[in-house]
C-alpha cells in the first residue's frame, strides 16, 4: 500500500509540474505577444514621426532658400536701386503668399521696418526686442534661427514662430535680419492629420526644451518649457531612439519615439498612450490565461485520477516488470536478471560443491568503432556479438547475458577450467570470423577480449569475487595484445563435499 500511495503521490506531482510548464510557456508567449504590441506600437510611432520630419523639413528648406534669396538680394546694388514693386518682387518670391506665411520682413540693425514683403510701403514697426533679431545681431555665425513660438504685433497676436537670418555689411557687421513667420496653424493641420492612438501625443520641440506644437493641441503648450522633464532629459542623451515614461504635460505613460531634425534645431516626437498599446493584448491575455489556468487545474486532477487507477494496475505491472529481464538491444538477458541467475547458480554450486565457470565478454575497441561508425552502427556490433555468443553455448544451463555497454557475461554451469577456456575460444573465434570492418582495431575488424574464471565454492572468496576475477582476467587478456582467452588462475585450494 505504501508504493502505491507514493505512487499516487508521484503522478499528481507530475501532472501539477507539467501544469506549470502549461502556465509557464502560456506566460512567456503572452509575454512575447506584449512585446510584439509594443515594437508594433513603436514601428507606428516612428512612420508618424517620419511623415511629420520630413514635411516640415522639406517646407523649412524652400523657406530658408527664400531667406537667403533676400539676404543674397539685399547685397545686389542692382537690385536696391530698382523702383519699390519692382525690387519687391524681385526680392521676394511667391513663397510669402502661403497659407501658413506671414510678410517677409527686413529689419535694419536698429530693428526698424525697411521692406515688407506685403507692401511697396513697409508698415512701421519696431522688433529690435525680439530674440530672432537680437539672436542674429550677437552671433554673426547663426546661420538659420527658429524661434520660440510668440504673438505677432503685425497680425492681430496671432501665435507664430518666426525664421530669420541675418544680414551681413561688406566689412561682416551687422547690418539688419530678413524674418518670415510660419503659422503655427501650419503644425496645427499637419499634426491633426496624423493619429497616435486615443490618448497618444505628437510634439514638435526646440533642442532649447520649448514646446512649439503637440497634439492633442492646447493653446496654453506652445511656449512652454519643458527643460526639467525627464522626457527631455532622454530626448537631449540621443539623437533618435525610444522610451517608456510619463509625459508632464498630463500625467499619461507613455511609449515615445524621438528623433532630431538632421538639418533643423528641432525634435520630432512621436508617442502613443500604454493603455491603448496593450489594450487588445489585455484583454487576449485575460481569455488565454484563464483558459489555460482552468485547464491546467483539470490537468492535476485528471493525473490525480489516474494515479487512483494506478492503484488497480500495481500488481499487473508487478508482474511484466518481471517479465521485463531482457535486454531491448541484443534479447539476451539483462543485468538485473543475471544477477539473479548468478546467485542462483552461485548458491546451487555451493550446495552441491560443484565447479562454476564465467566467461567475461568485452568487444574491443567498441567506443573507437561508435566514434568512427556511429551508434546505429555499434548496435549491429552488439547484436552481432549476442549472436555470436549463442551460437557457441548449447547446453541449456549455459546462459549469456548483457552486462552493460559492450561487455557480456556467460554463465557455465559444472563446467571445469578447460571447458570453459575451450567455449571462450570459441566465441572468440566466431566474433572474429564475422570479418566485422573496424579501422581503429590493430585487428582490422570487431574483435573481442574474454575473461575466463572457473570457481569452486569450496575456495575462499563468493560471488563478487568470482566476478572480480572473470574482470580481472579480461582486462588482462586486453592487456596481452586483445582478441584474446586470459584464464583467471586461482590459488589451489583443497575442498571435500560433504557425505
Amino acid at each position: 500500500m505504501g508504493r502505491m500511495s507514493m505512487s499516487i503521490a508521484i503522478m499528481t506531482m507530475c501532472g501539477a509540474l507539467i501544469a506549470s510548464v502549461m502556465v509557464g510557456l502560456c506566460a512567456w508567449v503572452l509575454y512575447q505577444s506584449r512585446q510584439d504590441a509594443q515594437d508594433h506600437a513603436r514601428d507606428a510611432l516612428r512612420n508618424l514621426a517620419l511623415i511629420a520630419e520630413r514635411d516640415i523639413e522639406r517646407n523649412f528648406e524652400l523657406y530658408d532658400l527664400s531667406l537667403q534669396a533676400v539676404v543674397d538680394g539685399m547685397r545686389d546694388r542692382e537690385v536696391m536701386t530698382l523702383a519699390p514693386r519692382l525690387r519687391r518682387e524681385v526680392l521676394f518670391d511667391r513663397a510669402a503668399s502661403a497659407r501658413d506665411l506671414g510678410a517677409f520682413l527686413v529689419l535694419d540693425a536698429k530693428g526698424d521696418i525697411v521692406l515688407d514683403s506685403a507692401s511697396d510701403t513697409p508698415r512701421h514697426g519696431n522688433f529690435a526686442d525680439r530674440r530672432y533679431f537680437t539672436i542674429q545681431r550677437d552671433n554673426p555665425g547663426q546661420g538659420l534661427y527658429v524661434s520660440e513660438p510668440y504673438s505677432s504685433r503685425l497680425r492681430r497676436n496671432t501665435t507664430c514662430i518666426a525664421l530669420s537670418r541675418r544680414i551681413s555689411g561688406p566689412d561682416g557687421s551687422f547690418a539688419g535680419v530678413v524674418v518670415l513667420p510660419v503659422n503655427l496653424e501650419y503644425f496645427h493641420r499637419l499634426f491633426a492629420g496624423l493619429e497616435p492612438g486615443l490618448h497618444g501625443s505628437l510634439s514638435l520641440i526646440s533642442r532649447d526644451g520649448v514646446m512649439l506644437m503637440r497634439q492633442p493641441y492646447d493653446p496654453r503648450i506652445p511656449g512652454r518649457s519643458i527643460r526639467e522633464a525627464s522626457t527631455f532629459h532622454r530626448f537631449m542623451a540621443a539623437s533618435e531612439g525610444s522610451f517608456t515614461d510619463t509625459a508632464s504635460i498630463d500625467g499619461v505613460s507613455r511609449l515615445y519615439w524621438f528623433r532630431d531634425f538632421p538639418h533643423l534645431p528641432l525634435i520630432i516626437m512621436a508617442a502613443a498612450a500604454n493603455e491603448d498599446i496593450l489594450a487588445a493584448w489585455s484583454h487576449r491575455a485575460v481569455t488565454i490565461g484563464s483558459l489555460v489556468t482552468l485547464l491546467a487545474i483539470a490537468f492535476v486532477g485528471l493525473s490525480t485520477l489516474l494515479g487512483v487507477q494506478l492503484r488497480r494496475r500495481v500488481h499487473a505491472e508487478a508482474e511484466l516488470r518481471q517479465i521485463a529481464m531482457t535486454d531491448v538491444l541484443t534479447g539476451l538477458l539483462n543485468r538485473r536478471r543475471l544477477g539473479e541467475l548468478l546467485d542462483q547458480e552461485w548458491r546451487r554450486a555451493k550446495r552441491t560443491g560443484s565447479m562454476l565457470s564465467l566467461l567475461f565478454v568485452d568487444v574491443d575497441r567498441f567506443k573507437a568503432y561508435n566514434d568512427l561508425y556511429g551508434h546505429p552502427a555499434g548496435d549491429a556490433v552488439l547484436v552481432d556479438v549476442a549472436k555470436s555468443i549463442v551460437s557457441c553455448i548449447r547446453r541449456p544451463g549455459d546462459t549469456a547475458a548483457r552486462y552493460g555497454g559492450e561487455e557480456f557475461v556467460v554463465i557455465l554451469p559444472d563446467t571445469e577450467a578447460a571447458g570453459a577456456i575451450a567455449i571462450a575460444e570459441r566465441i572468440r573465434l566466431t566474433i572474429h570470423a564475422h570479418n566485422i570492418e573496424h579501422a581503429g582495431s590493430e585487428y582490422g575488424c570487431v574483435t573481442a577480449s574474454i575473461g575466463a574464471v572457473t570457481w569452486n565454492p569450496c575456495m575462499n572468496g563468493e560471488l563478487n569475487a568470482a566476478m572480480k576475477a572473470a574482470d580481472e582476467a579480461m582486462y588482462d587478456a586486453k592487456a596481452t595484445g586483445r582478441n584474446r582467452v586470459a584464464p583467471f588462475k586461482p590459488a589451489p585450494a583443497n575442498c571435500q563435499h560433504p557425505a
